[in-house]
């Protein structure tokens, strides 16, 4: 075996390709895939036992999302992700979250607001089972879905870009430490503001909460 742990990734329901991208993220959030390293398609593809072909097809699809870049006769490196870059993603989140945040919890229709409560209680589970990509998953349908409330498209994919270039590393240690569960709990908090109809304090909750998820990288950072 190689750098990755053996899968088990054929089940009837979905497309290999798409399996080996699920598992290649699970391995960038595990810390199993290093920042700057340069992996190649066969080398992963003997880790999986399986050829290649849909290796290389997922590792384009990350590089779409901005998680690997191509590396010419050698492979994908895995893209590095600073402080500077981190800082500037969380200042381009915030001026764009949390006024749309205000302005949903003003417009909303509480049965679509309510809609969201399942997904903040399954962040919250994902957290204290130590599920990371149950987390993660359920963390960017909230914030998605959330946005996608003040009906502008072109802002929900701008948001959806950035949390996939500012995704976690060292989430592994930050969950042994018990770390992510009070920023999944401010999900619920949030959501039971924006219900109350106060704007004022959901747009607090929600600057509060991206200054944590900030902290959260930095200490990502440290533990790498």
């Amino acid at each position: 075996m190689g750098h990755l742990k053996q899968r088990n990734l054929i089940t009837a329901t979905e497309r290999l390709r798409d399996q080996v991208a699920h598992a290649l993220r699970a391995a960038l959030i595990s810390g199993e895939l290093r920042p700057g390293e340069v992996y190649s398609a066969p080398q992963l593809a003997e880790d999986f036992g399986i050829s290649a072909t849909p290796v290389r097809e997922a590792m384009l699809d990350l590089a779409r999302e901005g998680l690997v870049e191509p590396v010419r006769n050698k492979g994908f490196r895995v893209t590095e992700v600073n402080e500077r870059d981190l800082d500037q993603y969380t200042e381009i989140r915030t001026l764009i979250e949390v006024p749309t945040t205000g302005r949903v919890a003003r417009t909303a229709a509480r049965e679509d607001l309510e809609a969201l409560r399942p997904v903040a209680e399954e962040i919250v589970r994902a957290a204290r089972d130590h599920d990371l990509i149950g987390y993660l998953e359920a963390d960017r349908q909230f914030h998605l879905t959330l946005l996608a409330l003040s009906g502008n498209e072109r802002l929900v994919e701008t948001v959806g870009d950035l949390r996939k270039r500012s995704r976690l590393y060292g989430l592994t240690a930050l969950d042994r430490r018990g770390e992510l569960i009070p920023s999944a709990e401010e999900h619920v908090e949030l959501l039971d503001l924006m219900l109350a109809g106060d704007a004022k304090g959901a747009e607090k909750c929600m600057a509060r909460h991206l200054g944590h998820v900030r902290s959260l990288w930095a200490k990502g950072a440290e533990v790498r």
